[in-house]
Order: structure tokens, then sequence, then C-alpha cells
């Protein structure tokens, strides 16, 4: 027992650490160089990295927050004040006064040095600052991040940051030179993003009057700002932005274009025959007419065609169902739909085609191309006929095509008409080239050996005769053609 006791006091005897004793005549000055260096002999075990972690100091609040701050400074002034006059008194007061000074901070900010007021630092530290930073270096921002939420910076300065994507602070500039200044450099900078959060702000801190003035002569901020109203649908701000540049036309074709917002037809109807009136062009004033025209058209045609769907008195709306409404649809949609429910229409009606055709003055080649399309759909080859055969004024008939039979070919071929039609048509394509591609393609072997035959070629004829079949019509007509 005795050799175990006589252990322990070696021990605590060997200690570089010396047990407290009140007996103890060391100054104050040692003493503090004792806290100092078995505070860090404990930095291999502090984590440098925790940062995440919530630091609460000893009143349980954390640190950094408004209140922590207050009882900081408080607690700091009032202990600086207490250290300073308990360094007059002697032993055992100035003892007293050790701890009260270490207890205003927080246990993390003492192992790594980060006191939030540089005036309010620990004793030991005052007394050593430069061996604390060795072991404890100061992790603030760099102060070039502080530049971030500076006030100072200049336009130019200003409008780089913004190019770089930092965030800045606009509300600085106050003045309308400033303003103007820093739309400038927006401009000046070929930014589309910069110039457009420019004239944002521009719009919201300035009145109307003073930002259509400045803008009239700065036409590129002009064209950013009407196409970014167009965009968000500002139309009230558009239109007093158009109005105060006196563009009436396009004031007129803006006011036009809230018709797309109208769903319902009537009011529609009622918005187009009132937009008539409107500055327009006369090109653009015809095209008006025209449209209100037409939607007047699409009504009448869609609730007559719809009672005659719902009734089933029709053949064709039984046969080929309608896919869709007729209403707002474009004027070659609305043609091709009568073309192919109403083809057979007398011109008075309204659903006519060639009630449609006079109307909107539709050219010949766009009308026969929709038409074609439409009855061919149908596999009406009779009215395919029709439409391509013209009479003169001497009574002989004669096929056209506005539109050239090598597209009138192909529109047939896509609606898989017989080879007997597509023959028809193929022999009246004029350029020879594109006929013999033709024929070969579409297997029109009458029409190439024909052509073969005219050209009197017997090398092609010979060989075309291996593409055809054995004790074939076609094969007999190649072989009277080359013994006579």
């Amino acid at each position: 027992m005795s050799r175990v006791r006589a252990d322990e006091e070696e021990y605590w005897h060997s200690s570089k650490f010396r047990a407290f004793t009140f007996d103890d005549e060391d100054d104050e000055l040692s003493q503090l160089k004792e806290s100092k260096r078995a505070v860090n002999s404990l930095r291999d075990i502090v984590d440098d990295d925790d940062d995440d972690l919530e630091r609460v100091s000893w009143s349980g609040e954390p640190v950094g927050s408004i209140s922590w701050s207050i009882k900081e400074t408080a607690s700091g002034s009032s202990s600086s004040l207490d250290g300073r006059d308990s360094s007059l008194q002697k032993g055992s007061s100035s003892y007293a006064a050790l701890p009260k000074q270490a207890s205003s901070y927080s246990l993390s900010s003492l192992f790594k040095g980060r006191n939030k007021l540089p005036s309010f630092q620990s004793l030991s530290d005052a007394l050593t600052d430069t061996g604390v930073k060795n072991y404890a270096p100061e992790l603030r921002r760099p102060k070039a991040e502080y530049k971030d939420y500076s006030s100072d910076w200049s336009p130019k300065d200003t409008v780089r940051r913004m190019q770089r994507g930092k965030v800045c602070s606009l509300e600085r500039f106050r003045s309308l030179q400033d303003k103007l200044v820093l739309l400038d450099e927006a401009v000046a900078g070929h930014d589309g993003n910069v110039i457009t959060a420019v004239l944002i702000f521009l719009k919201r801190t300035l009145r109307r009057e003073i930002l259509f003035r400045e803008l009239e002569v700065r036409q590129v901020a002009l064209c950013h700002l009407i196409h970014f109203l167009r965009e968000t649908g500002e139309q009230k701000f558009l239109l007093d932005l158009l109005r105060f540049l006196d563009r009436t036309e396009e004031v007129a074709l803006s006011q036009y274009r809230e018709h797309l917002n109208i769903q319902d037809v009537e009011k529609r109807r009622e918005f187009l025959k009132g937009c008539i009136g409107l500055p327009f062009s006369a090109e653009d004033t015809s095209h008006i007419q025209d449209h209100y025209t037409l939607l007047e058209r699409q009504i009448i045609i869609e609730a007559n065609d719809r009672h005659l769907e719902m009734a089933g008195q029709s053949e064709l709306f039984r046969k080929y169902p309608r896919k869709a409404s007729i209403l707002n649809m474009p004027l070659v949609t609305t043609l091709f739909y009568s073309c192919f429910y109403h083809y057979t229409e007398a011109e008075g009606m309204f659903s006519s085609p060639t009630n449609l055709k006079k109307t909107f003055k539709i050219p010949d080649k766009q009308y026969v191309l929709t038409a074609l399309a439409a009855r061919a759909k149908l596999r009406a080859w009779g009215d395919v006929d029709a439409l391509l055969t013209t009479k003169n004024w001497l009574g002989y008939t004669k096929k056209k095509a506005p539109i050239g039979f090598h597209r009138v070919v192909e529109i047939l071929q896509r609606n898989s008409a017989p080879v007997q039609v597509l023959q028809e048509y193929v022999r009246l394509v004029e350029d020879v080239e594109i006929r013999l591609n033709l024929a070969t393609k579409y297997k029109c072997h009458d029409v190439v050996i024909e052509t073969y035959r005219d050209l009197k070629d017997r090398i092609q004829l010979t060989a075309y005769k291996c593409k055809v079949e054995r004790g074939s019509a076609e094969e007999e007509k190649i072989n009277s053609i080359l013994n006579n």
C-alpha cells in the first residue's frame, strides 16, 4: 500500500503540469502561460472544420446571434475593466478574476482564436498573440468577398459584375444621371440579360414619361424593352410606350393580337369587327377584314355541319366523321374542309369551295392544289379529271395543271391511285427525263415503252425488256416495236 502511495506521489511530482495548491508562490504570468500551453496541447484533438456545427456560449445561446453579441460586448468591456483593477490586487483576488474573463467566450472560439470582437481578447491571447495565431489562425472570409456587398461600385464595375453573375444592388443609383449612365454601360456591354435587368430597374423607379423620353434616343434599349413587354404580356404599358413614340400601326397590331387571348367565338368575332377601324396600313386592313369574314363563314358552316352530323342525314359525314371543329382554322384548312365535305355545292352557298375562292381571291394554283388533295383523299378520280380539264372557246378540252403534272402524279400516288390513273397524268409530263423517272418509279410500263419508242432508243428498250414479266402484254408490246 505504501508502495502504491509512493508511486502516486512520484507521478504527480514528475508531471509537467503541477497541481494547484494554495501555497503556490508562482506569479500570475506563469499561471497564464501554463493555461495557454494546456489549451494548445488540445489542438490535435480539436477538429478545425466544425464550421457546420452550432457553437454555443456558456450562456447557452448560439454564438454570433444578436443577443450573444450584446452580452459578449457588455461582458468583455466589464471584464477588461475588472482585469485591470484586479492586477493591482494580490494573490487570491487575481485568481478569482481569471475564470470570469474566460467565461465570456465559447470553448470552440477559444480553441480556434475566433473572437468576433477583436478588441476583447482573452488574457492569454493578449500576452502572446503570435503564438495563438500559429496554432489557430483567423478563418475569416477574404476581404475581396466583402466587396460584393459594397455600395461604392461605379456603373461600369456594376455592369461587369452583373455580366459575371455577381449579385449587385442597383438601389444606390438614385439620381437620373446615374441611372442613365448605368443603362448606357449595360448597352455598351452587349449583354441582353444585363440590359433587361437594368431596364426593369428603371421601369420600376422612373416615371413613364421620363423613361419613354430617354429611351427614344436609345434605340437598342428601346427594342429590348418592347420585346420584354411583349414576352411578359404587359399590354397596357406597351401600348402607352408605342403611343408616346407615335407608332400607330404597331399600336393597332398590338391591339389586334389580343384576339388570341379570347376563347369565346362570338366575342372574338365582335373584337375583330372593332379592329377593322384601327389605323392599319392598307394591306393590313384588308387582312383584318378577311379574318373577320372568314370567322363569320366558319361559324355558319360549323353550326350547319354539326346539325347534319348529329342528325345522321349525310352519308359523307357518317363515312368520314369530322375530326375537329372548323372554327378558328386558317383559310387553306377551311378550303380543304369545304372541298372534302361540300365540293358539289352551288356557288351561292357559304360552304361552297368556289364561293370561298371568289370571296377571298384564292389563286388558281392554291385552289387546284388544295382541291386535288381533298378529292384524291376521297378517291374521287372523276372529280380529279374534271378539275384538271379545261375547255377553250372553240369547245375543245385539254388537261391543264397550274401546279405541274409531276406534282399531280405525286399527290395521286400518295393517295394510292391505280396505275391506269397515274399513267394518264405521267404521259402529260413535258420533260422527258422527269417523265421516264416517274414512269420507272411508279411502274408505268406503257409510258416507259412509248417514251423509248418515240426516242427511237433501241438499246434502252431492249434493256427495259428484261425488267418486265415474261409473257406479259408489256413484253409483247416491246417485241412488236423492236420487230417493226
